[in-house]
């Protein structure tokens, strides 16, 4: 089997949202958002990673270093201008009946920097089944999460070098679906692309208006208590449960390409190791 790969961090900044230039927008010094019973089922489950390679012909790693990097951090603060919430944290107070979504100003998003000598072409590709799922864990930073407090986002952005790069991003489920993930990478594209402006046919923003969501059958109240019960009583703890998994699970690839920039792939890849622990990425 081929050599992994290693990877080395170059650099590990902090992104904030951008400044608005708007005295009426919506963009906040600090929000604090409750949590509805759509979130609460996925208090502690352990943080999905999702895993970008984009091949870019006649790659340049200089210039990817003193252009794109660039843009691609510029484009990423004016995109959490519209979703501020993943920059901030999980709390789950011990005067609060519920856990919360926090934002403070000063709140950022963690962003890793890195190089990887590993194979591009042998890690995209569709046709490889040698590959363990963990040979991509390097490619994707890590959650920052304590009993106390929940990071909701992590990125990193990883350069193979004359070949390609990757984006990696570790997210808390209890705070982004699948639709929302893509949602604020669609929009971080298409900032990247345009310059950062938005205009026509820009991707369009979230709502964070809770009074939107109804509960009738009281199922708040339910995960709610089921949740402090487990390890408890009147356990906050915010801590992801360990997963086990059956010997007998499957590993799958899906590759997606598309019209605009056929060169663009993203990976949806899981399996477990020999011990039986859920790997993903």
């Amino acid at each position: 089997m081929a050599k992994s790969g290693s990877v080395k961090v170059v650099e590990v900044c902090r992104v904030a949202p951008k400044p608005s230039s708007q005295p009426d927008s919506a963009h906040p010094d600090d929000l604090s958002l409750p949590l509805t019973f759509f979130d609460l089922r996925w208090l502690r489950f352990p943080p999905p990673q999702i895993l970008f390679f984009y091949e870019i012909s006649s790659f340049d790693t200089s210039y990817f270093f003193d252009s794109i990097l660039p843009n691609l951090k510029t484009s990423l603060s004016a995109t959490l201008l519209h979703f501020v919430p993943l920059a901030g944290n999980l709390t789950w107070p011990q005067d609060s009946s519920k856990p919360l979504l926090s934002y403070v100003l000063g709140d950022a998003v963690s962003l890793t920097i890195a190089e990887s000598d590993a194979d591009f072409h042998r890690l995209t590709s569709s046709n490889n089944f040698d590959i363990k799922a963990k040979e991509y864990h390097p490619l994707v930073s890590q959650l920052a999460v304590s009993h106390e407090k929940a990071a909701v986002l992590a990125l990193q952005i990883t350069v193979f070098p004359n070949s390609c790069f990757s984006i990696g991003s570790a997210m808390h489920h209890v705070v982004l679906d699948g639709l929302s993930a893509f949602s604020f990478f669609n929009l971080w594209g298409y900032l990247c692309k345009h310059g950062g402006g938005g205009g026509e046919g820009s991707p369009p923003s979230p709502s964070y208006d809770r009074k939107l969501i109804k509960d009738p059958a009281g199922l708040q109240a339910i995960y709610l208590n089921e949740w402090l019960r487990l390890g408890g009583p009147n356990n906050r703890s915010l801590m992801p449960l360990e997963v086990k998994a059956s010997g007998d699970s499957i590993r799958g690839t899906f590759e997606f390409a598309s019209s605009e920039n056929p060169n663009a792939k993203t990976f949806s890849d899981g399996n477990y190791d020999g011990e039986g622990e859920e790997e993903t990425s």
